[in-house]
């Protein structure tokens, strides 16, 4: 069984009250833990459920509050918000990660901060909140829990703010979703909030500001330009490599042919997990 506390904790902020009920415990089992438990159902069937749940309070939120939008823009909000990326993050802010039922060598390998298992979780747990709750009280955890993802990816991509931007690259380009510690100092009436940002446990932004809100997207802004950065160097250490290559061959900058020909021309392509 899953640590009782993680779990009760995760019952109380999605209002199932201080026990967990049993379905609820099944939308946090993986089915690594069911291969090492017989008997043991896994989350898929209420993650196939709680998928369906998501995207129709989502499709239908952006059907209501933006009547402007036409059927392909509100088709990319449900994508930008229905999405690995997104969820993960979600499911990692609400604890879920420390609530789930994994197999051994799942758990050992770091699968709590797997994006695509604590999306496919969060999505069960959805599911299960649908059947024990009903409409109304799935639609109104949904909204709280993404809501502002909604309304920023309804607004277009130049809204996206930092967390987002990081979240997507980190969940791209590591399977992980970024952690944050945020620190308070100071009196309530000028309290001041320092915050770091770690991915794949470096951390790789510090920020402040006058809530926490304010330092994690300072945090956030200096690891994704990090990131980005990283990522130029790499292509343009990759650049810089075949350009000495083509040298030594007798390639343009020795005078040969090709100037301006394949050598010249290529130079490295992106990648798209």
């Amino acid at each position: 069984m899953p640590d009782a506390e993680p779990v009760d904790r995760l019952a109380q902020r999605l209002g199932f009250g201080p026990r967990a009920p049993a379905l609820l415990v099944q939308a946090l089992t993986h089915r690594s833990w069911c291969a090492e438990n017989e008997g043991a159902p896994s989350n898929e069937r209420l993650e196939f459920l709680g998928d369906a749940v998501l995207g129709m309070v989502v499709a239908e939120r952006g059907f209501t509050s933006y009547p402007e939008l036409p059927e392909g823009a509100l088709a990319k909000v449900r994508s930008d918000v229905v999405n690995a990326s997104v969820l993960a993050g979600i499911a990692s802010e609400v604890g879920l990660g420390g609530a789930l039922l994994l197999g051994k060598g799942e758990d050992a390998s770091g699968g709590r901060e797997k994006a695509s298992i604590l999306a496919d979780a969060l999505e069960a747990v959805i599911g299960a909140v649908y059947i024990e709750r009903g409409w109304e009280h799935v639609e109104r955890l949904v909204l709280e829990l993404l809501g502002e993802r909604i309304d920023v990816a309804a607004a277009g991509p130049g809204a996206k703010d930092f967390k987002t931007r990081l979240q997507e690259l980190s969940v791209h380009r590591h399977g992980v979703v970024p952690r944050y510690e945020v620190s308070g100092t100071g009196p309530d009436h000028a309290r001041r909030y320092s915050a770091r940002v770690s991915v794949g446990g470096g951390v790789l932004g510090e920020g402040s500001g006058h809530s926490k809100k304010d330092a994690e997207q300072e945090a956030a802004m200096v690891a994704w330009r990090q990131l980005v950065g990283d990522q130029g160097e790499r292509e343009g250490s990759k650049g810089e490599g075949s350009a000495a290559g083509g040298s030594a061959a007798g390639g343009p900058a020795a005078g040969g042919p090709a100037a301006g020909g394949p050598a010249a021309g290529g130079m490295g392509k992106g990648a798209d997990a």
